[in-house]
């Protein structure tokens, strides 16, 4: 009984981590994610407390391995740049790579805590349920300041500068992290849609009108539609484009995939990418993000000019690194004019991942996320239980959505936003490891 006590507090500290790290700037300021990692290394503390009593969940199992491995190997191989002990090896700014190493190993023991403590139904779904409370607080937040016209938020008094942002400095961070959130949200909402077919009779339809709104899927309901108006409000292109392409490819593969499909996914998926994103949009802006496509140039884009002033970089440490979080310290040499704004990050996070760790170890890193995107997809083939098939559509299309995201931007350097989908791919994991076991409810 004690055991099981510790254990729930340890969960329910993970749930107010997950819940805080977007909070102060996303955790994205020295400070920031300094606290970050004062949270997770006191949390982790007392998981090695509960470790060390009798029974206690244990410190590694194999099913971790195909998660845990390849960023592990990362540490290592950034402690090696740290170091200099290898001189081809060596980092450019040492200090740098050491923050990006003590980072990637407080975001190892987050995953371990996830992995080991989302082990039941029920923890698994008050998981995502945290997300989409994050999500939705950051969406309320953000859409109220937005529509109010206010110039700085008053938390950190953040320049707004017209687009949504919530709590974080970069609306494209935003939009990033409410994606994943409605990923997961709509994950949730699929595993309580019947794989029945619906009755069309007029006193069963009545029926079942009245108990999903007397039902959490009403509320659930609500969150995404809150989320979709800070999603188009941020608007961040690449965010929205990316969000709703990933929702219709995975919709599409999980026509293929999904063991007796909801009866409900075409519709709900129709209603999303018609009723929310045109209604609700053209409510709340959906004609500037337009704007903001139809005006988008090349000769007013930066970012496309960092890409290509990158790539001789990419010639030289391609294969080594430069050393884990050196971009901006080797970028200035080779950049060949002054932009209109200030870019200390590459805006595409492949790029900067081979340019700071080398071509082998982001191509390692790719393949764990593909594996990950495959074993989703295995869980909404072979899963009896609809709350594991459901949240695994909703990890499926994060995990296409980042793939995505991720070409025009630099989502994985935000601190929360790499934490929230750090744990969508432990939870990943603990479905597929969960794939055939027997239906535990708490």
């Amino acid at each position: 009984m004690l055991q099981l006590k510790f254990g729930s507090i340890i969960f329910a500290l993970l749930c107010v981590v997950l819940i805080w790290a977007p909070i102060p700037v996303g955790s994205n300021r020295p400070w920031a994610w300094s606290l970050l990692e004062l949270m997770i290394g006191m949390v982790f503390l007392l998981h090695l407390a509960n470790s060390g009593r009798r029974d206690g969940p244990a410190l590694w199992q194999r099913w971790f391995w195909p998660l845990l491995l390849p960023i592990l190997l990362l540490q290592l191989y950034l402690g090696l740049q740290m170091s200099g002990y290898l001189p081809f090896l060596q980092s450019i700014d040492p200090k740098q790579t050491e923050i990006m190493l003590l980072k990637g190993l407080f975001f190892l023991m987050w995953l371990q805590l996830v992995c080991i403590y989302t082990d039941s139904a029920f923890r698994l779904r008050m998981l995502v349920l945290m997300m989409v409370l994050s999500g939705f607080v950051q969406a309320f937040y953000g859409s109220v300041l937005n529509l109010a016209e206010v110039a700085n938020s008053p938390l950190f008094a953040v320049n707004e500068a017209g687009r949504a942002r919530g709590s974080f400095v970069y609306q494209n961070h935003f939009a990033n992290y409410l994606a994943l959130c409605l990923a997961m949200a709509l994950g949730l909402l699929l595993s309580e849609l019947s794989s029945q077919p619906p009755q069309w009779r007029f006193k069963a339809m009545l029926r079942d009108v009245v108990t999903s709104l007397l039902s959490s899927k009403l509320m659930l309901r609500l969150a995404i539609v809150v989320m979709v108006i800070g999603l188009v409000l941020s608007r961040s292109r690449m965010g929205n484009a990316a969000f709703f392409s990933s929702l219709a490819l995975v919709s599409l593969l999980a026509l293929f995939f999904y063991k007796r499909p909801p009866a409900l996914l075409k519709p709900l998926v129709i209603s999303i990418l018609l009723l929310d994103m045109l209604i609700i949009g053209s409510m709340f802006g959906l004609e500037k993000l337009q704007q903001r496509f139809v005006e988008t140039s090349f000769a007013s884009e930066a970012r496309d000019e960092v890409v290509i002033d990158s790539l001789p970089i990419l010639q030289q440490y391609g294969w080594q690194g430069s050393g884990g979080g050196t971009f901006y310290t080797v970028f200035p040499a080779y950049q060949p004019q002054v932009y209109s704004g200030f870019y200390d990050h590459a805006h595409n996070d492949y790029l900067q991942f081979a340019i700071e760790v080398g071509i082998p170890m982001t191509l390692l890193l790719g393949l764990m996320l593909l594996w990950s995107l495959w074993q989703n997809l295995q869980v909404m083939r072979t899963s009896d239980h609809k709350l594991h098939r459901g949240l695994a559509f909703g990890c499926a299309m994060a995990t296409v959505h980042m793939l995505i995201h991720c070409t025009v931007d630099f989502n994985l350097q935000a601190p929360a936003t790499a934490m929230l989908y750090l744990t969508i791919l432990a939870i990943g994991q603990r479905l597929y490891s969960m794939r055939f076991d027997k239906v535990r409810r708490s």
